[in-house]
């Protein structure tokens, strides 16, 4: 932790510099400079062309300094004088002052400053037992081996070290595993402890991006609703894609630990660092772990599933619904529905660009494969905005071998025409949304949540999407006297969904009378590694 001198001038140009793109294994390195890991607060502002910072004193008068003031001032600085200052300074830091400068990036990656980095970190001596002779030796041979090591070698040491110590903990965590869902039962424990957060980059056409953090979210059974909406939208004319990424401090014991905080509107926690220097917006770097990436010019009319008199909604596979002001033709709201498997891995473990993959599937031994699927555990959800109209679980779902449909497995979960089956949905089906002046809710509409289990208990099929319900295109066999049909359908490359409701006048509420899984035959030949 920075203290003294060395800890003040640290804040004088934390905030001043700009970070560039990281390199392969080294940290972060000299490249194309690009703002990232800090945010502009109210009272802080960059002018473009003299770099100069602009912000609020606590006596409330404005004051302005030269950012090439500071910078030409530690240009001047002998090498030995700005050690001695980076040396106080904390890993993130530190590699936030290996981006200012070449000259800065190469002092910044001494062995020396990052073996005491390494040796707080991850020595078994942080704890306040004595330190003995041995641990003394040993530890003064390693300073002398220093010099035999290339520069920043520690560095990489330290950051390859600080991953798979997040891996590790990850593995932990997740472990336990609920029975009935066959997910990991601590899963909010863990986006809790990890401080993950999602966001999007929206993508000009030109190349210009627009990173925005997300606004709200709510955590269901098994997934999680992410929302995003404000006043400065890009003009969706001018966008091409849209990255959805997971945000982790990059750092867990930056994020544990900070020297002190404190808590902004929006309830999330920031380190405040209480100097002459009135800088009080600096955020903790953080890492973006891509999830997926969406093409907007996919919003078309194919692609839309429901409207009000305010909003269109369109959804964007997987799990992306976009609103759009039905005058403006502008976007309105963004929310991404997340399922629980695996979300914490590709929430963390990816990077800005690569999405986290999956180990290598090994295939599971089909003990009985000539009665085809049996003993398989579907839970299924339907909500929006924290209400529920439908949370089933339905066990020992079974169907033969030869029961094939264009190339997908039918798996019968309602059936039609067995009345002792059919559900009825709680209350009146409609997607909620919000924007910071109007709030709405689009009928017919909602969030659909599937975890379908194998006959071991182990996650086959999961998803989280919006669904609307329909007219049907073709008229149903089912008790079509009783009221009006519907049918929601969902699809992706792993199978299909087939839902048919029928509205029933008198009571004003939704039946379920048929829900079928179409699960796909190579879908199943990966996972068993036979031929279905």
């Amino acid at each position: 932790m920075a203290t003294g001198r060395g800890r003040i001038l640290r804040h004088r140009w934390l905030g001043l510099q700009t970070l560039r793109e990281p390199s392969a294994g080294a940290g972060v390195a000299p490249g194309r400079s690009r703002v990232f890991g800090f945010r502009k607060g109210p009272g802080v502002k960059f002018s473009a062309g003299s770099a100069a910072l602009w912000c609020h004193g606590r006596d409330g008068q404005h004051w302005e300094s030269s950012f090439s003031c500071y910078s030409g001032l530690l240009d001047r600085m002998p090498s030995e004088i700005l050690l001695k200052i980076f040396s106080y300074l904390d890993a993130v830091s530190l590699l936030c002052t290996g981006c200012v400068s070449r000259r800065f990036y190469h002092l910044a990656n001494d062995n020396f400053i990052w073996i005491r980095i390494y040796s707080t970190a991850f020595s078994s001596t942080r704890s306040n037992r004595k330190v003995s002779s041995v641990q003394k030796i040993a530890t003064s041979m390693s300073f002398l081996s220093v010099q035999n090591k290339e520069a920043g070698y520690w560095k990489k040491e330290y950051i390859t070290k600080q991953i798979a110590s997040v891996k590790a903990a990850l593995a932990d965590i997740l472990k336990p595993v609920n029975p009935y869902t066959g997910l990991p039962v601590k899963t909010k424990e863990a986006l809790r402890i990890f401080g993950l957060g999602w966001a999007i980059i929206l993508k000009e056409k030109s190349g210009k991006e627009h990173i925005m953090e997300h606004v709200d979210l709510s955590i269901n059974d098994t997934s999680v609703t992410v929302i995003w909406y404000g006043k400065n939208w890009p003009c969706l004319a001018s966008l091409s894609t849209l990255d959805l990424c997971g945000v982790t401090p990059v750092f867990m014991d930056w994020y544990k630990t900070p020297t002190k905080h404190r808590t902004d509107s929006s309830g999330d926690r920031k380190a405040h660092f209480s100097l002459s220097f009135p800088w009080h917006n600096i955020q903790r770097l953080r890492w973006h772990s891509l999830i997926a990436k969406y093409n907007l010019s996919h919003l078309t009319e194919s692609t839309m599933i429901g409207c009000d008199r305010l909003i269109r909604i369109f959804c964007l596979h997987p799990g992306l619904l976009v609103g759009l002001w039905k005058k403006e033709e502008e976007l309105a709201f963004l929310m991404a529905n997340l399922h629980f498997h695996h979300l914490v891995e590709r929430s963390t473990l990816g990077s800005a660009t690569i999405p986290y993959e999956l180990p290598p599937h090994s295939p599971f031994l089909d003990d009985s494969p000539e009665y085809g699927l049996h003993g398989y555990q579907l839970h299924v959800d339907l909500h929006s905005g924290g209400v529920f109209y439908l949370c089933g679980t339905f066990r020992n779902l079974f169907t033969k071998k030869g029961n094939i449909e264009n190339g997908h497995v039918k798996l019968i979960v309602i059936n039609l025409k067995n009345n002792r089956e059919h559900l009825p949905l709680i209350g009146k089906v409609g997607l909620s949304w919000k924007t910071d002046i109007f709030d709405g809710c689009i009928k017919s509409c909602s969030m659909m949540d599937v975890t379908l289990l194998d006959e071991h208990g182990r996650p086959f099929w999961c998803f989280s999407s919006p669904v609307c319900m329909r007219l049907p295109a073709t008229p149903s066999d089912g008790p079509s006297l009783l009221g009006q049909t519907y049918s929601v359908d969902y699809v992706d490359a792993e199978g299909r969904v087939h839902v048919e409701l029928v509205w029933i006048r008198e009571t004003e509420e939704y039946f379920i009378v048929s829900l079928v899984l179409y699960l796909s035959v190579a879908k199943i030949n990966h996972w068993f590694g036979t031929e279905y």
